[in-house]
């Protein structure tokens, strides 16, 4: 049995949505803040933004499995992807609900690799005028589809809406977060974000299990 993490493991916090205006950047910060003030620093949190690296749908000539072993991207921002991902341990994926399911760049940015993501831990927090509960099932197949270890707890985190106010479409419409939602997220939702973080970090200092064929 391989011996627990003792240096500092490094988790990417991941911005998945691209599309402008979008609320995203701000729920990821709410994530990393929560996350943050009860970590004290074992963790070295980085926030990834997915809009910055511009991937087109797919385009590489070879499978995302065969790169490193049997074949390496040939383009930049393939290259890019990849050794960002490489350069964490985990990962907790900010994950955007639209019509009902995953955003299409948030699965093109999963399928652009494999082994980069092998046997990593990895939480899911979506969001949504449901919580985005369809979209954070729908990442968390693909991602045990790439054999990634999905903490069970899955946060969802869901927009303030009243007889008079719908926070949803002041993000949608301006990317702007509303202070109810974020009120909401920050106090109603912290327990469920930490448990799935909790669960990352267990996940982290265990070793990983055999993996599906």
């Amino acid at each position: 049995m391989a011996a627990s993490r003792t240096s500092q493991a490094s988790v990417a916090i991941i911005i998945t949505s691209t599309r402008t205006p979008r609320v995203g950047p701000k729920i990821a910060n709410i994530v990393k803040d929560i996350v943050e003030e009860a970590d004290e620093n074992e963790t070295k949190l980085s926030l990834v933004d997915l809009a910055d690296f511009k991937l087109p749908i797919y385009d590489e000539t070879v499978v995302p499995y065969q790169v490193p072993s049997q074949a390496t991207y040939a383009n930049e921002h393939s290259r890019r992807w990849s050794a960002e991902i490489s350069k964490h341990d985990a990962y907790v994926l900010v994950v955007p609900e639209y019509n009902y399911g995953m955003a299409g760049g948030t699965k093109n940015a999963i399928d652009y690799l494999r082994n980069e993501w092998i046997g990593k831990p990895a939480a899911i927090i979506s969001y949504g005028m449901t919580g985005g509960k369809n979209a954070s099932e729908q990442v968390k197949v693909s991602l045990e589809g790439t054999e990634m270890r999905v903490s069970p707890t899955r946060p969802q985190l869901v927009f303030f809406k009243n007889d008079e106010i719908s926070d949803i479409f002041t993000a949608m419409h301006k990317g702007e977060l509303g202070e109810k939602s974020r009120e909401a997220w920050t106090n109603e939702n912290k327990e469920d974000i930490l448990k799935a973080f909790g669960e990352l970090k267990e996940a982290l200092n265990s070793p990983a299990t055999a993996m599906k064929s």
